[in-house]
């Protein structure tokens, strides 16, 4: 293997085992941000040894113990007084060789438990919503920050200035690293899922750029999500969250054309859906359900997505039954976004003139007037109503409105075409 090759491996092989690194680290210092430099300072010492020595056996072992006897070593030198809880404190100032095993245990806890931890505390609602994802996808989803500055179309200095205020203000806080209990749990639930599915999202759809799509960030959300309901199995939104990305990931073959052109849902072809993926996606609804309880929107979502899912072909879809889901997600999670979605829904079960309707009724909300898919759904709806010249309008009106050059092209073609056909008025 080059030195090229096995620097690749190391940047993999740390990909992979940085979360349970700073998991493991984190709570032994109690300090995220050191947690991380330390974990760095592992991955360093690979990077000087292990092209000479070769990769080891147990590469993840290896990083763990380097990392691990830093951190022992800084906290033996005492420059974690001022951070430290207090039962860490006794251990520090007893300063003798016992201490070491006492420390070495701290580390080798149910690393599970750690991840946990850490998650919770990457996605801590003290924290504004950028910060959470950019900490997130930093600390266990393994990206450098250059990676997450180009996945979001910001610049590097941005997402690096948003991780280091993040750690510090989690440090000034004295944020615990802990799962929260009971009320404080749900609520900081709600937050984690929150950060994954954005991250989902916006590799699903992006929101700016040239790229319909950006399928890695899609990935690390996947893995995070997974990596979640192992470490909460009784939380039917975390399998639910699962299963709503695993169905929407099928369809990312078939969602774009031959020169990445956008092919809408409708127009698909179903065999290019990943049946593996769908699968596993159904898998996972069923488990969120089986759990019981009133369904969360995450489950319900995914109780959408699989409606789809189990159609063979568009004609298929069970349209009133995801009418029906999207009133029981309206009332569980009151948003015009979802009003939307119920419209075009109802459209699709009873006719374009009823969702139109609907559409009508929502479309003065404030939180809609830049939200391009509110024309874009009107025009569609106009267009089958044979109101081509107002559908033109609408198509040209959503095509101003998204920041995504795919989307926008697609857009102005469905403009153009309105203007080809001769109107039904």
């Amino acid at each position: 293997m080059t030195a090229t090759d096995t620097h690749r491996a190391i940047t993999a092989i740390y990909r992979l085992e940085s979360p349970k690194l700073i998991a493991g680290l984190a709570r032994m210092v109690r300090d995220v941000g050191l947690a991380e430099e330390l974990a760095q300072d592992a991955l360093v010492a690979a990077l000087e040894q292990w092209p000479e020595s070769g990769v080891p056996n147990n590469p993840g072992a290896w990083l763990m113990s380097t990392a691990k006897n830093r951190a022992i070593n800084v906290l033996r030198r005492g420059k974690m007084m001022d951070r430290k809880h207090e039962q860490l404190g006794h251990e520090i100032e007893a300063r003798h060789e016992a201490a070491a095993p006492d420390l070495e245990a701290m580390i080798d806890d149910d690393v599970g438990d750690d991840l946990l931890r850490l998650v919770f505390t990457a996605c801590h609602p003290i924290l504004s919503i950028e910060a959470r994802v950019a900490l997130t996808l930093r600390l266990l989803g393994g990206l450098t920050t250059d990676e997450i500055a180009r996945a979001f179309l910001v610049s590097e200095p941005t997402i690096a200035q948003r991780i280091v205020r993040a750690k510090r203000t989690l440090a000034e806080e004295r944020v615990p690293f802990e799962v929260p209990r009971g009320a404080e749990l749900a609520e900081r639930l709600s937050s984690v899922l929150g950060v994954i599915y954005l991250v989902f999202n916006e590799g699903y759809a992006a929101t700016a750029g040239d790229d319909l799509m950006r399928p890695q960030l899609c990935e690390d959300a996947m893995r995070l999500g997974r990596v979640l309901a192992g470490l909460a199995p009784d939380e039917p939104e975390v399998h639910g969250l699962v299963a709503l990305m695993e169905i929407h990931a099928s369809r990312a073959a078939a969602r774009t054309g031959p020169s990445g052109e956008p092919v809408l849902l409708l127009e698909q072809n179903r065999a290019r859906w990943d049946r593996l993926l769908i699968r596993r996606g159904l898998a996972a609804l069923e488990r969120a359900e089986a759990l019981g309880g009133r369904r969360g929107p995450y489950a319900l979502q995914a109780a959408i997505t699989a409606c789809h899912a189990r159609a063979q072909t568009a004609d298929a879809t069970d349209w009133a039954r995801i009418a029906a889901l999207y009133a029981e997600l309206a009332e569980v999670m009151p948003s015009p976004v979802v009003e939307l979605n119920r419209a075009m829904a109802v459209a699709m079960a009873e006719g374009p003139a009823a969702g139109l309707a609907l559409v009508d009724a929502i479309a003065s909300e404030p939180s809609l007037q830049r939200y391009h898919l509110l024309p874009s759904a009107r025009a569609d709806l106009l267009a089958k109503l044979g109101r081509l010249e107002e559908a033109r309008a609408e198509f040209e009106l959503a095509a101003s409105l998204t920041r995504n050059a795919r989307e926008r092209t697609l857009l102005l073609e469905r403009a153009r075409e309105c203007a080809r056909e001769p109107s039904a008025g």
